[in-house]
């Protein structure tokens, strides 16, 4: 999903099953565009993204918990 209008891309992977999420989420950062944004929403904290993340370097994110639960993870490249 994409909100063209802000520059971000929406994966909503609180339904999903284990890797798809990960998955799909792996998908989208190869071509995320310089200036766009993945939000993830989760109900996990995903520390293999976050491994991930690191190792691959060049990607800054922000995850906030929200009152359901729902992590939401804002990634982009740094």
């Amino acid at each position: 999903m994409t909100d063209a209008n802000r520059g971000v891309r929406i994966i909503d992977g609180r339904e999903m099953q284990p890797p798809e999420p990960l998955e799909r989420t792996l998908e989208a950062l190869d071509g995320l565009a310089a200036g766009e944004e993945l939000l993830l929403l989760l109900y996990c904290h995903p520390l293999p993204l976050f491994n991930i993340l690191r190792n691959q370097g060049g990607y800054v994110w922000q995850e906030e918990v929200l009152e359901d639960g729902t992590h939401e993870i804002r990634i982009r490249h740094a």
